[in-house]
Parts: C-alpha cells; sequence; structure tokens
C-alpha cells in the first residue's frame, strides 16, 4: 500500500466518524462507517471494489446490530472498516486465499473484531479531547469571547479527529499493510493456530444475525418468517435485491392483514361510502 493511498483511508475514517461536525452522525456514523458502505471507498482507493467489498460483507455482518444507545459504544466501526477492511484485504490477497471463500471470510471476521477494540480507544480519546475544547469554550465565554462558540463546535473538532483518526488511521495502514503482507506471505495457513483463528472468525458473524434476531424477534413465531425467508431465497436463488423486495411484498400483506384485524379497512370503506354519499 502506498502512502497516498493510505492517507486517502485516513481521510475517509475522518468523514466516517461519529462526531465530526462537517457531516454528522447520519452520513458518517451510520453510512460511511459501515463495513460495506466503507469497502466500496477503500476498493476504489485501493483499486479492487469487488475484492474490498467481499472482504467488507463478513464484518458488516459481524456488526449487523451495533448501535450506539446514549454514550454506550461497544466498538467504533471506524476503525473497523477503514483498518480493518484494507488488512484482512492484503492480508488474503498475501496469503492467496480467494476473497470469495471462508478462509478469507473467516481472517476479515477475526482482524475486524481486533480493529474494534481499536476503535473504542480511538472514540473515546476523541471524545476526552473534545472536552478540553469545551472547557477553553466556557472559559472564553466567562470573558464575553462569542466568536469561540463556532471554533469549539466546527474548527476544534477536526484537530482531535486529524489526531486521534487521522494519523492513526494512516499510519496503521500504510506500516500494517507491509507488515501483514510479510506476516501472511511466509505462513502456513494450514498451521493449527491459523485454523483456529479463521475457525474462530467464521462463526462471529453469526453472533450479528443473532444479536440482530434479539432485537427483531419479539416472539418465538417470528423465527418462523425468518427461516422462512432463508429458505425461500436459498431455493430459489434469489440474489440480495430480489429477497428484500419479496420481503417488502410479504410485509406489505402482513401489514394489510393486521390493519383489516384492526378494523382499519373497515372505516376506511365507511369513508368512501359517507363520501359517495
Amino acid at each position: 500500500m502506498s502512502l497516498i493511498q493510505a492517507i486517502l483511508i485516513g481521510l475517509m475514517s475522518c468523514t466516517a466518524a461519529s462526531t465530526i461536525a462537517c457531516l454528522g452522525t447520519t452520513v458518517g456514523n451510520y453510512t460511511l462507517n459501515r463495513p460495506l458502505v466503507a469497502s466500496l471507498f477503500v476498493g476504489l482507493i485501493l483499486g479492487d471494489v469487488p475484492g474490498c467489498i467481499l472482504v467488507g460483507m463478513p464484518m458488516q455482518v459481524m456488526w449487523i446490530a451495533l448501535v450506539t444507545p446514549g454514550g454506550t459504544v461497544a466498538s467504533d466501526l471506524r476503525a473497523v472498516s477503514y483498518i480493518g477492511i484494507p488488512l484482512a484485504y492484503v492480508g488474503a490477497k498475501a496469503a492467496g486465499m480467494d476473497l470469495a471463500g471462508k478462509d478469507a471470510a473467516g481472517l476479515a471476521s477475526s482482524i475486524s473484531a481486533m480493529t474494534g477494540v481499536i476503535g473504542i480507544t480511538l472514540f473515546y480519546g476523541t471524545a476526552m479531547m473534545n472536552l478540553i475544547w469545551q472547557h477553553i469554550g466556557w472559559a472564553r465565554l466567562d470573558k464575553g469571547d462569542l466568536g469561540i462558540i463556532g471554533k469549539v463546535d466546527a474548527l476544534f473538532p477536526l484537530i482531535s479527529h486529524f489526531v486521534l483518526s487521522f494519523l492513526p488511521v494512516t499510519l496503521l495502514c500504510y506500516y500494517g499493510a507491509d507488515a501483514v503482507t510479510e506476516i501472511f506471505a511466509s505462513l502456513k495457513t494450514d498451521v493449527w493456530y491459523v485454523k483456529a483463528l479463521i475457525t474462530v472468525g467464521a462463526v462471529l458473524p453469526a453472533v450479528g444475525i443473532a444479536i440482530l434476531l434479539k432485537s427483531v424477534v419479539t416472539k418465538t413465531t417470528d423465527l418462523i418468517f425468518f427461516a422462512f425467508g432463508f429458505a425461500l431465497a436459498k431455493s430459489m436463488g434469489l440474489t440480495l435485491i430480489a429477497a428484500t423486495a419479496v420481503g417488502a411484498v410479504f410485509a406489505l400483506i402482513n401489514y394489510q392483514l393486521t390493519m383489516v384485524k384492526a378494523g382499519g379497512g373497515g372505516a376506511a370503506i365507511d369513508d368512501d361510502d359517507e363520501e359517495d354519499v
């Protein structure tokens, strides 16, 4: 990986931060921060969009149910997306793995778990540094300096993200990519500890699905629809977009039946009759 590529990935990590002023939480934390979205931009930078997306897919499944309620942050996906994806990609390529295979998916999941810990450090480190700017802002406001408000809100946080997002990501991608390449190029993937790493990583996406089910499924019978969707998609050979379209149709049917059962359909008919009269 060249220095220019590492710098571009570092800049992307800044835009994907959850608190950066210019993009906000919706564009940053809940869009650019996600591995599947980030894999597109990392792929454009590294020159292999399909390969990076294949690496990012198991990471996305693993963290699919991640939310940040209040100040609780289980893992900052900024590091997973912009450190984990490049390192997993170069590692899988160096080891000669098929990027669409199980070994590459297991490696990607394992690396994403490790880089997620780095992300927590970056997140809380940035928050602590921003507290310094807040104290400076309050002190200047007490002296009547209203111009400090804009600086504390927009300018100073950019310094925090440069120090604790851009620099770590850039350095880890630039130096870490070469280290990972050398390690996996000389490492035998049939060694027991490498197999263990890949095997454990292959199980991790199932954890993400389980957490998602725990937050979505409200009663046991809901699992029937979940299993039916997988069986239908597998038997019909549906793509992700086609499966989404089929699911939307079933969701609409379920909604209409629920409204009829609740008496919504009857009320709508009465309104039409009154208008005709």
